[in-house]
C-alpha cells in the first residue's frame, strides 16, 4: 500500500478524490500497488461528507508522517503551497501538483530538490488540464530540438472569443455569459488579461528550451480590447481571433509572447473553439505535432494529477529526469520579432493619406463598418510597426496576424 496526502479539497481536490474512487481498480493495477488516500488537508470541515474522516487542519501531521510517500497539491497560489511542497520534498515525499503559479515561479528549484532526494516533482496538470503535454515534452520529444511552442492555453478566453465570433456579441456580454456558466471567475482578470496563459507558456518554454523562463519577462496582452467589429474584420479576411501563447527560437534568439492573434484558416489552431485548448509544437526533426483536448475543469485536471500520482508510485526512490535548468534563459526584446499587423482606423481622406505615407504598402479591408477602414501591413518588426503607427492619428485597434 502506498499512502497519499491531498492538499486542498476544493474543485480539483474533490475531483482527485472522485477519480481515485471511480477508477480505483485500474489505477491500482497501473500503479502496481494500492494507492490509499490517508489525509486531506483543508481549513474547513465537511460534515456529512465521507472525506471528513480523512480531514486534517495541521500540515505537520502530513509532512512528519513517514507512511506518506506522495503528496498531491491542488491548493493553488504560491504560498503556502511553495512552503508545503518544499517541505514535503525535503522530507523525501514525491509531489504532484496542478499549480501553475507554483511551477512557473519555483519549478526549477523544486525539480532540483526532487533530483537530490531521488524522488519526483510532477506537474502534468499545471498546463492544459487533462491534455498530456508535460510528459511528451520531457520524454517523447527528447530526440527533437523544439523551436516553437504555440498554444491556446486558456479555455475561458477561447470560449469568449468563439462565442463573440459565432453570435456577433461584444466582449462584456459574453464575459457575463461565461461567468454565469462557470467558465469564468467572478474576478476574471487572470484569464482575460492573459496572465494565466503567460504562466503556462513560461512552464512549456522552460521545458522545451531546458532553461528557466521567467513569466515576468514575457510580453502579455489580454482580450479585453477585442470588439465585435474586430471579429467582423477577421471573418471578412477568413480568419479567427485567438489568444495565443507562443515561444519561438529564431536563429539564436528566443521570443515569447501572449496576445490576441488573427490566425488564417490554414493555421493548426484555427478550428480550436469554445473551452477547448490545443498546443502546437514544432521540432527540427519531427516537424509539426499538436495536442488537443479539455484544457481545464474539475475532472480533466484531476485525471492528470492522478496520472502523475501513478507515475510517482511506479518510481518510488527513482527520480524521473526532467531537463529544466535554473539558469535563466534571456528572452530577446519583443520589439525585434516580426509579424504582419491588422489595423482599424477612423475613415477620412486625410487618414488614408497618412496611412499610405507611414506604411507605404498596405492591403485595405472593407468589412462594411461605417466610419472606419481596416488594413493589413507588410511584415514588420514590433518596433517598426510602433514607429509607423505613431505617424497616424485615429487608430482604433491593431491585432497581429499569423498564417
Amino acid at each position: 500500500m502506498i499512502n497519499i496526502a491531498l492538499l486542498g479539497y476544493g474543485t480539483v481536490g474533490s475531483g482527485v478524490v472522485e477519480v481515485l474512487k471511480t477508477n480505483q481498480v485500474s489505477i491500482n493495477k497501473k500503479a502496481g500497488d494500492e494507492l490509499n488516500l490517508k489525509y486531506v488537508l483543508d481549513l474547513r470541515d465537511f460534515p456529512g461528507d465521507p472525506i471528513q474522516e480523512k480531514i486534517v487542519h495541521d500540515y505537520e501531521v502530513i509532512v512528519n508522517d513517514p507512511e506518506i510517500k506522495i503528496v498531491i497539491e491542488v491548493m493553488g497560489g504560491v504560498e503556502p503551497a511553495y512552503t508545503f511542497v518544499k517541505q514535503a520534498l525535503m522530507n523525501g515525499k514525491s509531489v504532484c501538483t496542478s499549480n501553475k503559479e507554483l511551477v512557473a515561479k519555483h519549478g526549477a528549484e523544486l525539480l532540483q530538490i526532487a533530483k537530490e532526494k531521488n524522488i519526483n516533482f510532477l506537474f502534468e496538470a499545471s498546463v492544459g488540464g487533462g491534455i498530456p503535454i508535460i510528459r511528451p515534452l520531457n520524454s517523447s520529444l527528447t530526440a527533437d530540438e523544439i523551436d516553437e511552442i504555440t498554444g491556446i492555453l486558456n479555455g475561458t478566453t477561447n470560449y469568449i472569443l468563439s462565442k463573440m465570433a459565432d453570435e456577433g456579441l461584444d466582449f462584456d456580454t459574453v464575459l457575463k455569459d461565461a461567468q454565469e456558466k462557470g467558465y469564468a471567475e467572478r474576478n476574471p482578470e487572470a484569464d482575460v488579461e492573459g496572465y494565466d496563459a503567460c504562466r503556462k507558456i513560461a512552464i512549456l518554454s522552460s521545458l522545451a528550451f531546458g532553461q528557466q523562463v521567467d513569466y515576468e519577462d514575457i510580453y502579455t496582452e489580454g482580450i479585453t480590447k477585442i470588439s465585435a467589429e474586430d471579429i467582423r474584420y477577421a471573418k471578412k479576411m477568413g480568419r479567427a481571433i485567438k489568444l495565443l501563447a507562443s515561444s519561438k527560437k529564431v536563429d539564436n534568439s528566443f521570443y515569447a509572447m501572449v496576445a490576441p492573434v488573427m490566425v488564417a484558416s490554414t493555421h493548426p489552431l484555427y478550428s480550436v473553439n469554445n473551452v477547448f485548448n490545443a498546443i502546437f509544437a514544432h521540432g527540427n526533426v519531427l516537424g509539426d505535432v499538436m495536442f488537443y483536448g479539455s484544457g481545464a475543469g474539475k475532472l480533466p485536471t484531476a485525471s492528470a494529477v492522478v496520472a502523475d500520482a501513478v507515475d510517482a508510485a511506479k518510481h518510488l526512490d527513482q527520480n524521473i529526469v526532467t531537463f529544466w535548468s535554473s539558469n535563466k534563459l534571456e528572452l530577446s526584446d519583443i520589439k525585434n520579432s516580426k509579424k504582419r499587423f491588422f489595423v482599424r482606423i477612423h475613415d477620412d481622406e486625410v487618414k488614408a493619406e497618412e496611412v499610405e505615407k507611414a506604411f507605404e504598402y498596405v492591403e485595405l479591408i472593407d468589412a462594411g463598418i461605417v466610419g472606419e477602414i481596416g488594413f493589413v501591413t507588410e511584415v514588420l518588426t514590433e518596433a517598426e510597426f510602433a514607429a509607423k503607427a505613431e505617424q497616424v492619428e485615429g487608430i482604433i485597434n491593431y491585432i497581429r496576424l499569423e498564417d
